[in-house]
């Protein structure tokens, strides 16, 4: 037997989707403003999950430009069918709802097909019957007049795989549990004994969110609710329970006639949550042809055991350094929006990632020169060394903690005539406030490091063999989702900037580390 801790998937990898083929199961999350976008881990055991691949890995096929950091790609579903793996997808910054295929889930993956503006909405998934037909679901606006914010409503429609066009039969099938129900969204539909089943959310994405079932015998409905609805939520539990906004799952069986469900949530330090939405596991049981989601506890369990054989999950702190010595980047490293290739060089042969100090700089909608990875625990260490080519007074390069391009923290270095200026930043709601501005010696390369204790971070730097504090008690809550708003997590991640301006300016980053922490 295994066990696996919750969340399976650590830090900003929320809107999970998940599907098996043979003995293998896979996810997909949302990625909004970074690139590239939706991830796909796979597993054999629901414990241990590789990142295999990244769907949209071009820039022809995710355009970004000027989108917010919670803006672009929305909640994804991946499918297969008869040889073909499906991600559909919206990328509300541009034309909405698209389709990518693929013969390979590594890929690569398909140029988009757009489904056009008579989808409209969000969240859209995918479902393929026994006789091969394949359903739309999706959550638009309330086509008969939105009443209220958050009036929406759940349509399912017939996809003809050979034209990638919906057919003229959408019908509206649900429009929420409760009366006056806001955001039903998230829709996934499934079949099992003769039933059609719709999963979806309901209740928006903070502490009231939940996760509604219903069924019907034909798949344009009528259906009708579980009566046990929500069949799991954590709104009842109070804002103070360690794990909560749980809501946004997908069902998946492994073949041998047991269930799971993956759905994501927060774990919230003292009421704020930087670490964004996660992805965890729920067993799932059927009960008078109904689901019940961890039957006999009712909420999310912090360890779930399986029915697998296999090696235990590995409980050693995370520390993994990055040395840029590989032909391509690491598939986890994240940047902003499009043009990576403007922003960033990977010189494997002399094992450094340039960053160029472009003119945009991370409190712009553009692309600055920001290569970053997901915080993925409350105790952390981000740590670099690089070598700066400073063209001019305004160029900068250094290290960022983000939530947002109105809320983030940077540890810059500028060039003056005495050697180098190190100056740390809060940026909080747009408004920059200096937290320390100090000089260091002009020797190279600059070795940097953010630390992240709970709510708290510090910033220090290496001088000889020391390191020194330039900043510390830095209160992080302006980085939360309750503070900032949308819907992502922090990324920690390397920095340069021209501030307007594009002189030339390069840094060569020669490594980074990010190192786990113990909790305190």
């Amino acid at each position: 037997m295994l066990s696996v801790k919750n969340p399976i998937m650590t830090g900003f990898f929320p809107d999970p989707s998940i599907c098996r083929v043979g003995n293998k199961f896979y996810t997909v999350h949302s990625t909004f403003a970074y690139f590239p976008g939706v991830p796909v881990f796979e597993s054999e055991d629901l414990v241990h999950w590789n990142l295999i691949s990244n769907v949209l890995d071009r820039d022809s096929q995710v355009p970004l430009s000027g989108c917010q950091h919670s803006e672009g790609i929305f909640a994804p579903t991946i499918r297969y069918h008869k040889g073909t793996w499906y991600m559909i997808t919206t990328n509300v910054s541009d034309q909405g709802n698209f389709i990518v295929t693929a013969k390979d889930p590594r890929g690569p993956w398909s140029e988009p097909y757009y489904l056009g503006e008579s989808t409209g909405g969000i969240d859209p998934s995918l479902f393929f019957d026994d006789d091969g037909t394949c359903y739309y679901i999706g959550q638009r606006p309330r086509s008969a007049g939105y009443r209220y914010n958050g009036d929406c409503e759940i349509w399912i429609q017939t996809l003809d795989l050979d034209t990638m066009q919906l057919k003229p039969d959408a019908t509206i099938v649900l429009t929420g549990f409760q009366r006056k129900a806001i955001w039903p969204e998230g829709p996934h539909l499934y079949k099992k004994d003769g039933y059609y089943y719709i999963l979806h959310a309901e209740s928006g994405t903070s502490i009231h969110h939940s996760v509604m079932i219903a069924r019907s015998k034909n798949v344009f409905g009528p259906y009708e609710y579980c009566p046990c609805n929500p069949i799991l939520t954590h709104r009842h539990l109070g804002a103070q329970y360690p794990v909560t906004c749980v809501g946004h799952a997908d069902l998946v069986d492994d073949g041998n006639g047991n269930w799971y469900m993956v759905v994501l949530a927060c774990r919230p330090n003292q009421g704020y949550t930087l670490l964004g939405r996660e992805t965890f596991l729920a067993k799932v049981t059927w009960e008078d042809g109904w689901p019940v989601v961890n039957a006999g506890v009712g909420h999310l369990e912090e360890v779930v055991t399986l029915p697998y054989e296999g090696q235990p999950s590995d409980d050693v702190p995370q520390c993994k350094t990055y040395t840029f010595d590989t032909p391509s980047l690491p598939l986890e490293l994240l940047t902003l929006r499009n043009h990576r290739d403007h922003e960033l060089e990977l010189h494997a042969e002399e094992h450094i990632v340039r960053l160029f100090h472009r003119c945009d700089s991370l409190k712009d909608c553009g692309e600055p020169a920001y290569l970053a990875l997901r915080q993925q625990h409350w105790n952390c260490e981000f740590e670099t060394s690089f070598i700066p080519h400073f063209c001019k007074e305004s160029d900068c390069a250094g290290i960022a903690m983000v939530q947002s391009n109105e809320n983030h923290l940077r540890a810059e270095c500028y060039p003056q005539d005495s050697g180098i200026k190190l100056v740390v930043s809060l940026c909080k709601d747009g408004e920059d406030s200096c937290l320390a501005r100090m000089d260091m010696s002009a020797a190279t390369p600059i070795k940097l490091k953010l630390r992240v204790e709970g709510l708290v971070a510090s910033v220090l730097y290496q001088s000889g063999t020391e390191w020194k504090t330039a900043a510390s008690g830095i209160d992080l809550r302006s980085l939360s989702t309750e503070h900032a708003g949308g819907f992502v997590g922090c990324t920690l991640g390397l920095y340069a900037s021209g501030n307007g301006e594009d002189a030339g300016g390069y840094s060569d980053f020669e490594r980074m580390t990010y190192r786990e922490l113990p909790t305190k």
